[in-house]
């Protein structure tokens, strides 16, 4: 158990962004005054060790910048709470991957220098639980890309974990990617390309597995990135993912907001943005080659985990399946016992999401 309480951390994860970056985001929003205690410790913290940033930014332009990726990358989509995490974990005992970790999404431009201090300090003062559920926490886990993205460049979703006030204008502009700028998606090109070849540098791997639910709303642009991508999309049953998207954001947002924001509202702009990215994604799945696209149903998953891991490794032509089997098949075994959080469906949770997302509940044929 690490000395710091997720709910009360006096700064939030933007003390890891580069000075630019954190006041690219932060410019002409309004702090509420509750937190303005906070933004300027991160504030402080982040001017401070943005002075390291360029030690590794040489050796990055040094040993990576013109290296090119071996593999395109696999990605696991899927909205928040539908078991993408689970996957990962399972996915991420093949050696050959390699993955953004919980250490880079505080901290991504301490990763070639100065990360064994950094890390060791994180490791000590962090949880060993998320916050939501019973998933473990350590630094060098496996980890969604989104916060590491999110101190690297202003254009990302996850913003709005500061600054919810705004979040369904990020939503639209960097989660669907809808009216953002050229430039603005070349910087997302140039950060994401970065943030590939330090994880495969930091974890040793030749092929980048991410799991970012954010990517889920991109796949057109990530096509265009990597024309060879694979994607693994994940469908759960919407009553269980509403439950658990309200518990896993409201409970998230609290040490992390620069803002205030109602429960009600934040649920709402839960429903919109579960509607939205649903539609792009079913919108845009086209565009991905064929034998490339995977879709499974976490329950599914989560019953046969190890034998429809290697059925989607041959689906999609992943190599080093026979390699990675011992410690795919040890992992799996191991989380039989994991106890999830259980959720009772109040009527008026039926309703929500029966109102709201019943597309969802058709095509995919989940009912009570």
């Amino acid at each position: 158990m690490g000395l710091l309480e997720f709910s009360k951390l006096p700064i939030n994860t933007l003390v890891g962004a580069d000075w630019k970056t954190f006041n690219q985001i932060t410019a002409g929003r309004t702090i509420d005054q509750t937190y303005k205690g906070k933004y300027r410790l991160t504030k402080a913290v982040c001017r401070l060790l943005s002075t390291l940033k360029p030690l590794q930014d040489k050796r990055y332009e040094k040993l990576l910048a013109n290296q090119p990726l071996e593999h395109d990358p696999v990605f696991i989509l899927g909205h928040w709470r539908s078991g993408t995490t689970f996957m990962h974990n399972v996915f991420s005992c093949d050696k050959h991957f390699g993955y953004n970790t919980t250490y880079q999404t505080v901290f991504p431009h301490l990763m070639m220098w100065g990360q064994p201090f950094f890390k060791k300090n994180m490791s000590w003062l962090m949880p060993d639980k998320r916050p939501t559920d019973n998933m473990e926490l350590a630094v060098d886990l496996p980890q969604e890309e989104e916060f590491a993205l999110a101190n690297m460049m202003p254009y990302t979703y996850y913003n709005f974990w500061f600054l919810p006030k705004h979040m369904q204008e990020y939503a639209d502009k960097y989660l669907l990617f809808d009216d953002i700028s050229d430039e603005e998606l070349k910087v997302f090109e140039e950060t994401f390309t970065k943030l590939i070849k330090i994880s495969l540098w930091n974890t040793h791997g030749t092929q980048f597995l991410s799991k970012n639910p954010p990517h889920t709303g991109r796949v057109k642009e990530l096509v265009k990135m990597f024309p060879n991508a694979k994607f693994i999309y994940l469908m759960r049953n919407p009553y269980t993912v509403f439950e658990s998207t309200r518990s896993f954001f409201t409970n998230t947002i609290q040490p992390l907001k620069l803002q205030d924001i109602s429960n009600e509202q934040l649920q709402e702009n839960i429903l919109s943005v579960y509607a939205k990215l649903y539609h792009k994604y079913e919108a845009d799945k086209k565009f991905i080659p064929e034998g490339n696209l995977v879709e499974v149903k976490f329950e599914d998953y989560e019953k046969n985990a190890f034998d429809l891991t290697q059925e989607i490794y041959q689906k999609l032509s992943i190599p080093g399946f026979d390699e990675a089997r011992p410690a795919i098949e040890a992992y799996v075994n191991k989380k039989k016992g994991y106890k999830k959080n259980q959720y009772q469906y109040k009527p008026e949770t039926v309703e929500l999401v029966e109102k709201n997302w019943s597309f969802a509940l058709d095509q995919w044929g989940y009912k009570l």
